[in-house]
């Protein structure tokens, strides 16, 4: 079999399940629910390559191209939930998910003093998908690439993956 009949057999019910259960996480909307492009990755608040590809994807997200859906975790260390919670739980999440974003480098978002229960149960939905889709890294993401077959990288996303992951600019 040719890839492309490979992708079509294996890859896209598998995608597609996917999609689903990231539509249906914890995420927080990150630019206009109008664009063309939606593009899920798992996000720990206290991940510097998660930031680096929040900045990175700044030029699409600010002209209307994708909405980047951030599926929040907390696994990386101690404050990680506590911020991840105070994100799922702001008065306005993609506000928050913004500041926290423009001030990480000076700790961002103030943790929480007790994480609820709600967003407990959030955070461990979130983990255990991140897991059962095979993923081990912050960011990972998710997206349809242009035959529409969803993709995943893991990691900070280079400079060329950037164009295939967000689309034209």
């Amino acid at each position: 079999l040719s890839a492309a009949a490979l992708d079509k057999v294996v890859a896209r019910p598998a995608g597609e399940q996917n999609w689903k259960q990231l539509e249906a996480s914890a995420w927080i909307p990150d630019g206009s629910v109008k664009a063309p492009r939606v593009v899920y990755t798992f996000t720990d608040p206290n991940c510097p390559y998660c930031n680096r590809f929040w900045r990175d994807a700044r030029p699409w997200v600010d002209a209307g191209k994708v909405q980047l859906r951030h599926v929040i975790v907390g696994i990386l260390g101690p404050t990680s939930a506590p911020k991840a919670a105070a994100l799922l739980e702001a008065r306005d999440p993609a506000a928050a998910l913004a500041s926290h974003a423009r001030d990480h480098a000076k700790g961002g978002v103030k943790p929480v003093a007790q994480v609820s229960e709600a967003a407990r149960g959030k955070l461990e939905a979130n983990a255990q998908l991140m897991q059962q889709l095979g993923s081990f890294a912050t960011p990972t993401t998710f997206y349809r690439d242009a035959a529409g077959i969803v993709r995943k990288v893991q990691g900070a996303p280079s400079a060329e993956a950037l164009a295939s992951i967000l689309g034209p600019l």
